[in-house]
């Protein structure tokens, strides 16, 4: 039974990682989608500057569409950034390219990778352990935190080997 109740656990794992990484992109491409028109918006508003002969003062005519793009922009890299993490990789620290996430060095441009990045699950440990959590749901919590625990420890003993 103990087989087949680890296929059934790891099914579950991969069918849950591939839903939030979908919702993830989902999440990217609608904000790409808003990102455009954010852009649409600005260029009408530089142009009917241009038309009634206007001067433009970016500072006050685009600054709410531009908190806007920075807003969006950042939602979309920790999107990217959580995308990378639940398929185990890194973003390099010197050139950015993705990387898997024990490497030392990049592949790509040679920088040693000094700080590790915590795992999505040692990221999740780290917040439960931190949590306030209700008298009625403490058993269950330790559940939880002993198994992440031992799935790090599993996984830190398979990158090691």
């Amino acid at each position: 039974m103990g087989f087949f109740s680890d296929i059934g656990k790891k099914t579950s794992e991969t069918t849950s990682k591939i839903a939030r990484e979908t919702k993830l992109k989902m999440k990217i491409n609608e904000n790409k989608g808003k990102i455009n028109d954010i852009y649409k918006e600005i260029g009408e508003k530089v142009y009917s500057k241009h038309v009634k002969g206007e001067n433009l003062d970016i500072k006050t005519d685009l600054n709410e569409e531009c908190s806007k793009l920075d807003t969006l922009c950042k939602e979309i890299e920790d999107a990217r950034i959580e995308i990378l993490k639940l398929n185990q990789k890194k973003l390099c620290q010197n050139c950015s390219a993705e990387i898997e996430s024990n490497a030392q060095f990049c592949p790509k441009c040679g920088q040693k990778q000094n700080e590790e990045q915590p795992t999505v699950k040692e990221e999740a440990l780290e917040k439960l352990e931190n949590s306030d959590i209700a008298p009625e749901k403490q058993e269950e919590a330790a559940e939880v935190k002993e198994e992440l625990k031992e799935e790090i420890a599993n996984e830190t003993e398979n990158n090691n080997q």
